[in-house]
């Protein structure tokens, strides 16, 4: 095995930890100045203002090609999910009703009484009530 004089991994590791170091070094100080950052807000307005501009420019197209936007589609999937939270509690509601137990607050509606007999269930003797 080489000593690590003339190893050349060694070597290699060496130079590339030496170039990291100094790479941070640089990119530590330049971050810390002023004009980084203000450099970086510039790029970071222009990048906003031009996705802005990129999404109004899709809607347009999408309403000229007679398609749903993204806002739209979001807007149906809420008021979807908000249809199907409601038929979920009138189908409690309405499984409860099945079960006899009525929800808080709702009477049933009365039955009439069963005053009909029938025609099997009527005395032998001819008599009518």
């Amino acid at each position: 095995m080489a000593d690590k004089g003339s190893d050349p991994v060694a070597l290699w590791q060496k130079m590339i930890g030496e170039m990291e170091k100094g790479f941070n070094a640089f990119a530590s100080q330049a971050m810390s100045s002023p004009e980084f950052s203000k450099a970086m807000n510039q790029a970071g307005g222009a990048t906003a203002g031009a996705q802005k501009q990129f999404g109004e420019f899709m809607e347009k197209y999408l309403l000229g090609m007679n398609l749903p936007s993204r806002a739209q589609m979001i807007g149906m999937a809420e008021r979807l999910q908000n249809i199907e939270n409601q038929l979920n509690e009138i189908k409690a509601m309405l499984q409860q009703m099945n079960a006899g137990n009525s929800p808080p607050g709702y009477a049933g509606a009365p039955r009439p009484p069963r005053t009909k007999r029938p025609p099997s269930a009527q005395p032998a003797s001819g008599e009518q009530k």
